[in-house]
């Protein structure tokens, strides 16, 4: 949710801010805007709300000049996604602009006390509290950032804040607490910050990740940071491992198509030298653990939100059926409020493709205060949760870019079954059994190739349902949390109502909706629960409903039961979701395309969700 850049060097920061924008884009938004000082000191501020392109109109009638400026894309959550309401926010004498991700807790009481202080507020904003905040200590400190220090010690809530003012030109000032920010090492005179490193890569591949209570003063010469409680520390330098032409479409019509045909080699990264083909076994550097400590885990709590969740509830079933040990799936936004049972022995594990998202950050603080053992799987090198939790797996998928997750979805089912392996192989799981869950995991990328190939048949299925209102998507198994999946990405990039269903459940309400205008997306691989689907499609098909089935192998028990049936390779059930959650993805994104939807940017979401 919403983007952060900042400049300062001796380049005109205009265009670079311009740029940073772009890259950030798919975070989603509903406005945008920068704010530049001119070599004179004065203090420029221009946005506009809509895409970046309505703010890009604007600036083709001139660039506000200098070499010192922050830029900001909003996601609203206080006041409407309108002009006034974008960032960056000033100060009553235009001398200080701010812009802010997150959410100040306590804005109406600081909004009454600045207004007996004789502050008019122009928006409906939380943020603008913090900038009177910032004008107001102005009077007592003589620098910009002994003035934010200020400012934020009266400010309660999650914030990832940027300011500069023409007071205390040529630096920009930086606070972190809960919502994530890094420094840009630029070279030749020049630094930056970004919300992540998308904003940055152009520039510099050398990061500092920001930790909560952490501020910076960002100037050309280099910058400082100083915790608001320890004062100056040092924080590490960090190397981005992906490049900028990751981060492009490279040929493709949209991130998400881009994504989905990445998998192939996502996989790949995932399990590169992680692999133990003769002992059956899983080599994870990123798991600190000795046997005897892997030996003392009685249970595991998985913690994830959205598409990390359906990962979760797959990896439940993996590492009960293959490696023994009792698992409980949570929503990390309910986890953190309420009174988990966390007994010696749990260990928690956080899923997140970001490493950020503010419920799952939550929910892993509740568990290491209540002295739970921490594991975290990311993609985002050097994120939040990758830091705090005690160890970990990092998925190395490369940057995900679209808001609908495609790659890092399968990527974390990979890292959840190598996690299981290696778990497995140290409790009952048999090298026989480990050296055929090894051999499947090595296939499995030239079988996610192969199914890509259902490329066209999805795009015709894509335009013969694509006006439906509602779809139903039905899984048992490993199969359930794929129909979620399923359904989650139709509604969230074609806006077509959806919903995934234990396929069992059918009998107790959803079956009334069954019509010849329901299409019925039925999740039937070759698995122990293969004749159990069948029957549930028998159901449907004596109700009219429309079938598609997604099978793997022949399923000659579907002739003239099924309208379609879309085939997937055959691998262990373990690892068909990987598979069978591909065509769902492609059926998706044309559903989108046919129905002319932003794919990369749906409507009211965001990529990164770093806000309650």
């Amino acid at each position: 949710m919403c983007g952060i850049v900042g400049y300062v060097g001796g380049k005109q920061a205009g265009p670079i801010l311009l740029e940073g924008l772009r890259r950030l884009e798919y975070r989603g938004y509903d406005s945008a805007g920068l704010a530049v000082i001119s070599p004179e000191g004065r203090l420029s501020t221009v946005k506009e709300a809509g895409k970046l392109s309505q703010l890009e109109a604007v600036l083709q009638e001139g660039m506000p000049p200098g070499t010192c400026g922050i830029a900001h894309t909003r996601w609203a959550t206080h006041g409407a996604p309108n002009r006034l309401n974008a960032h960056p926010h000033w100060s009553r004498d235009r001398d200080i602009a701010l812009i802010h991700n997150g959410i100040i807790e306590n804005a109406d009481v600081l909004r009454a006390k600045l207004s007996d202080l004789g502050y008019t507020f122009e928006t409906e904003t939380d943020t603008e509290t913090v900038v009177h905040l910032i004008d107001e200590a102005f009077r007592e400190n003589d620098t910009l950032d002994d003035a934010m220090l200020a400012a934020l010690e009266q400010v309660e809530g999650a914030y990832g804040i940027a300011v500069v003012s023409s007071r205390d030109p040529d630096k920009i000032v930086v606070a972190r607490r809960g919502s994530p920010l890094l420094i840009g090492i630029g070279k030749n005179g020049e630094n930056l910050i970004g919300s992540d490193a998308s904003a940055v890569i152009q520039h510099t591949k050398d990061v500092v990740y920001l930790d909560d209570g952490d501020c910076t003063v960002l100037t050309a010469e280099g910058y400082r940071v100083f915790h608001m409680e320890q004062g100056e520390v040092q924080r590490s330098v960090q190397k981005i491992e992906w490049d900028l032409e990751a981060a492009e479409k490279g040929g493709y019509e949209h991130f998400m198509l881009k994504e989905i045909s990445e998998q192939p080699e996502s996989l790949r990264n995932v399990m590169r030298g992680r692999l133990l083909e003769e002992t059956g076994d899983a080599r994870l550097g990123g798991i600190t653990l000795s046997d005897e400590e892997l030996a003392k885990i009685r249970r595991i709590i998985i913690t994830a939100c959205g598409t990390s969740w359906h990962a979760a509830l797959i990896g439940e079933y993996m590492l009960e059926e293959l490696a023994g040990i009792p698992v409980e799936v949570e929503y990390a936004s309910e986890f953190r409020y309420r009174s988990p049972v966390l007994e010696e022995g749990t260990l928690v594990l956080a899923i997140s493709q970001s490493g950020e998202t503010a419920d799952t950050l939550a929910a892993l603080e509740e568990a290491r205060a209540r002295g739970a053992s921490t594991m975290g799987i990311v993609n985002v090198v050097g994120s939040s949760i990758a830091r705090k939790t005690d160890f970990g797996i990092y998925l190395h998928a490369g940057p995900e870019i679209g808001v609908a997750s495609t790659k890092a979805f399968t990527s974390q089912i990979v890292a959840l079954a190598l996690f299981t392996l290696y778990l497995g192989r140290r409790r009952s799981l048999s090298i026989l059994q480990g050296r055929e869950l090894v051999a499947a995991l090595q296939k499995l990328p030239d079988q996610v190739a192969e199914t890509l190939e259902l490329g066209p048949v999805t795009r015709e299925l894509a335009a013969e349902y694509g006006d439906a209102q509602n779809f139903l998507y039905l899984g048992r198994g490993y199969q359930f949390p794929v129909a979620l999946e399923g359904a989650l990405k139709l509604k969230e990039v074609s806006y077509i109502h959806a919903e995934g269903y234990p396929a069992a459940e059918m009998k107790h309400g959803p079956i009334a909706l069954i019509d010849e205008n329901m299409p019925v997306v039925a999740l039937a691989p070759r698995d122990s629960v293969y004749s159990k689907i069948v029957s549930n499609i028998e159901e449907v098909a004596a109700r009219s409903g429309r079938i598609l089935a997604v099978v793997s192998g022949d399923a000659p028990e579907l002739i003239g039961k099924a309208d379609h049936v879309i085939q997937v390779p055959q691998t262990v059930p373990a690892l068909l979701p990987v598979l069978t959650t591909i065509p769902l993805q492609l059926l998706a994104y044309y559903a989108a395309i046919y129905r002319e939807r932003d794919v990369d940017q749906p409507r009211n979401l965001a990529k990164s969700v770093t806000v309650e």
